[in-house]
């Protein structure tokens, strides 16, 4: 189902896209949505995962050229003594100063999107997924952008909390504190193709992604024809 919305976040494209041969399908969702069970589903089923939160701490590793970038923007203090980067001093500046967030989110946002083209590039699966927490929130990231379409995992604010606290041991205030900086359930769902209720269990979850995933190869065909 496509929908519209006037949200200030969008994943319009910043910059036209070269049509790709390749069908990419945004993967997003709230905390504790089941984005994670999902993701390892399609893989199960042969399909390429790119992980934005394994590429974000990838591109960051020690010796990395976008931490060396972050620790002439920042000072020194962005390392730890056997030079990692300090991840908790980091967080807790740039939440705690907004102005620092966008600074290090301009350094590291285009090193993302550069490591996932390049994985995408190297795909051999018939599609691909996508995945990201906050795909269409940062849009300046612009990994929306390399999308054809867009499933949310959806899940109560209840069931998030309760599969955010129980799997990370966060307290509630963490969790409910993260929840606040990403887009509301209707907001989010707005910006989907596809939604999937993930109130239950796994079979029902697998029950749900089964005919997608049908679709998507159907739309992988397609796409390959429309661009040949």
């Amino acid at each position: 189902m496509s929908k519209q919305s006037s949200s200030p976040y969008s994943h319009k494209p910043q910059t036209p896209q070269k049509k790709s041969k390749t069908l990419v399908v945004g993967l997003t969702g709230g905390i504790g949505s089941g984005k994670s069970a999902a993701s390892a589903w399609f893989a199960e089923q042969g399909i390429d995962i790119i992980d934005a939160d394994v590429i974000a701490h990838e591109i960051v590793a020690k010796g990395s050229t976008t931490l060396h970038k972050i620790q002439k923007k920042f000072g020194d203090w962005v390392l730890n003594s056997d030079g990692s980067m300090d991840r908790v001093a980091v967080r807790t500046h740039v939440f705690s100063h907004p102005e620092a967030l966008i600074e290090l989110e301009a350094i590291t946002h285009p090193a993302i999107r550069e490591a996932a083209k390049a994985q995408l590039a190297t795909s051999t699966s018939p599609y691909v997924i996508l995945s990201a927490p906050l795909l269409i929130e940062a849009a300046e990231a612009g990994l929306a952008n390399l999308c054809q379409r867009i499933l949310v995992m959806d899940a109560t604010e209840d069931t998030q909390i309760a599969r955010a606290s129980q799997r990370d041991e966060q307290s509630i205030q963490k969790i409910k504190a993260i929840m606040v900086n990403q887009l509301s359930r209707e907001e989010r769902n707005r910006h989907a193709d596809d939604v999937v209720l993930n109130e239950s269990d796994l079979a029902a979850l697998y029950v749900q992604l089964a005919p997608l995933h049908q679709e998507y190869l159907k739309l992988a065909q397609q796409l390959k024809y429309a661009v040949d």
